[in-house]
């Protein structure tokens, strides 16, 4: 979330992706930072123990989130 807050804070586009587990903590962080509209698309929990093409298959579905996040969204 820092590396995303900074990135923005930069006028860098970033998006932070994280496992649906962590959605409250996310969104209470992107608070703390005073950057609650921060870009952020959750995958499904759990991430680890997952084989790689699992985790291809988790990239290949979130990739449209992340760029809508990207290129379709209004952010300060």
């Amino acid at each position: 979330m820092h590396d995303i807050v900074d990135l923005e804070s930069r006028g860098v586009p970033g998006v932070f992706v994280a496992s649906s587990e962590f959605a409250r903590a996310a969104e209470a962080q992107a608070g703390a930072l005073g950057f609650p509209s921060v870009a952020r698309v959750l995958v499904p929990h759990p991430i680890q123990d997952r084989t790689d093409d699992e985790m291809r298959a988790h990239a290949d579905a979130a990739l449209d989130a992340i760029l809508a996040e990207l290129t379709d969204r209004d952010r300060p």
